[in-house]
């Protein structure tokens, strides 16, 4: 087989970079080691910035969003027992995100690219990008105990943050800054309705908290725990009750309760690799940076990045210039170091560290007061949450 660019990782950032080069004239190959039904299965971040939404109504994706999205215009803090109400709208000129989970995201995009006729290899194993470095690069795979060949001009790595192609870009090559969080969060699913319209971040001596939601049905809450804790240790009862402890007394009188439908830890780390174009070979999304979902900066990042990778893929086959993608890695990381920066910040003001002492304590708070106080700082952080410009 033959395309223009071979796409490793069918997950949002992979299928979003699959339907902007084929709206781009593009031809595109999709190549997946799991089946769909896995993915789909992935449970993730659902805050969307308003150039996600944009992308996803440019490739035609967005038809469902628009009609079960939650639309916020803003977040709310809670410290000291006290609830405060950030106005993200009003502190950015009218700019808003959307709640809308990323299993929905991915499963629009899944069926715009069916929609399209264009190709996915799912369970596709032992995918290996190979000959990057030169002007004919080529990915192989085996189904079916048949190894494959798909010949093309570039490929894009987006297959996550364990995927293979990161893995393939010689050691000496790449730089990898990583700073890994001592806790994590555990999520628990519930079809049960939100205990409060707009997200809630909770600071407490406890422990962090997060009242987040998929739907006006389905909520989705979060628990800072032990990074070596196990969803084992955890009922549900105990678990909404930790979390009646961590809110605020109203939010805690309001909590509906029930079963969970899906129960999990997640370690928290912030991570970079750098550059993320290696010849013909180009890092996108997870693939080339994590961030702590407390910024819920990880599916928007990867929005961006392959909004530069396929503006850059365009202008090299419709202009014949290759400056785009010779710009494509410094242009996304200039975004992603600020999305870094933004997501490192919010995690260490809201959450407890072992080793905080009495002043570092007191500065925390004193950062949150600062901040529901002055419109500056309320405008530094509704703008890096609702989006940075592209």
């Amino acid at each position: 087989m033959r395309t223009q660019v071979v796409i490793i990782g069918s997950g949002p950032a992979g299928l979003l970079l699959g339907q902007l080069l084929h709206i781009y004239g593009v031809d595109n190959i999709i190549v997946e080691r799991k089946d769909r039904d896995y993915i789909l299965g992935r449970i993730r971040a659902g805050v969307l910035e308003q150039g996600t939404v944009k992308l996803l109504d440019e490739v035609g994706a967005s038809a469902r969003l628009h009609r079960e999205g939650l639309i916020h215009d803003g977040i709310e803090l809670v410290f000291d027992g006290v609830r405060h109400r950030i106005d993200m709208k009003e502190a950015t000129g009218g700019k808003t995100v959307t709640v809308y989970g990323q299993t929905e995201v991915t499963h629009d995009l899944m069926d715009a690219r069916a929609a399209a006729g264009l190709t996915t290899i799912y369970d596709a194993d032992q995918v290996t990008p190979r000959d990057f470095d030169g002007d004919k690069p080529r990915v192989t795979y085996v189904k079916d105990g048949t190894t494959h060949e798909i010949a093309c001009d570039f490929i894009a790595g987006c297959d996550g943050f364990h995927g293979i192609s990161r893995q393939s870009v010689p050691a000496d090559a790449i730089r990898q800054f990583e700073r890994v969080y001592p806790f994590g969060w555990l999520g628990v699913l519930s079809e049960t309705p939100p205990v409060s319209p707009e997200l809630i971040y909770t600071k407490h001596d406890r422990g962090f908290a997060l009242c987040s939601m998929r739907s006006q049905t389905r909520s989705r809450y979060y628990l800072q725990c032990r990074l070596d804790d196990h969803v084992d240790n955890w009922s549900d009862e105990k678990f909404w009750d930790e979390l009646k402890r961590r809110l605020d007394p109203e939010a805690a009188g309001h909590l509906v309760t029930g079963p969970s439908i899906e129960k999990s830890i997640a370690p928290l780390r912030s991570f970079v690799a750098e550059p993320m174009k290696f010849g013909r070979l180009f890092l996108a999304g997870d693939a080339a940076h994590i961030v702590p979902p407390t910024g819920a900066k990880g599916l928007n990042l990867a929005a961006s990045d392959v909004h530069y990778l396929s503006v850059a893929l365009r202008e090299f086959y419709a202009e014949k210039s290759a400056a785009g993608i010779d710009a494509y890695s410094t242009k996304a990381l200039a975004r992603v170091w600020k999305a870094e920066r933004f997501s490192w910040w919010m995690t260490s003001m809201l959450h407890h560290f072992a080793d905080t002492d009495e002043f570092s304590a007191r500065i925390q708070i004193a950062e949150l007061t600062y901040l529901v106080g002055s419109k500056a700082a309320t405008a530094a952080l509704s703008e890096n949450y609702v989006g940075l410009p592209y």
